[in-house]
């Protein structure tokens, strides 16, 4: 599966597919600003994410750093286990709603949200 950021339907909802590490996060990155752009609030629903790394987390981590900037929300749902575990690992598990995700559901998968 190829690495996408595509709209699902309702304005601000969007999908995340395929590789999402070192290799597309710029891509990831560049084509989120086009499409996220005048949206007061986002949702990213992961679970179609086939492989996550490091460059995986700072890519959620500056979404929601872009958002705050500009007082809009961003939403995370479907989170991976991978990217849980990396989160925690990290310390910024509380920043993508990686805690609500091993809290809320046995297959850590759960969303987040910023103000």
């Amino acid at each position: 599966m190829s690495p996408g950021l595509t709209p699902a339907g309702a304005p601000g909802q969007f999908h995340l597919e395929g590789a999402a590490g070192f290799g597309q996060a710029r891509t990831l990155l560049a084509a989120s600003e086009r499409l996220f752009a005048g949206l007061p609030a986002v949702t990213v629903e992961l679970g179609g994410v086939t492989q996550v790394d490091s460059a995986t987390l700072a890519l959620l981590l500056e979404w929601r750093r872009l958002a705050a900037r500009r007082g809009h929300a961003v939403t995370y749902t479907g989170l991976p286990q991978r990217l849980v575990a990396l989160a925690r690992l990290s310390g910024v598990a509380g920043l993508i709603g990686a805690a609500e995700a091993a809290s809320g559901d046995a297959q850590g998968a759960g969303s987040a949200s910023s103000p």
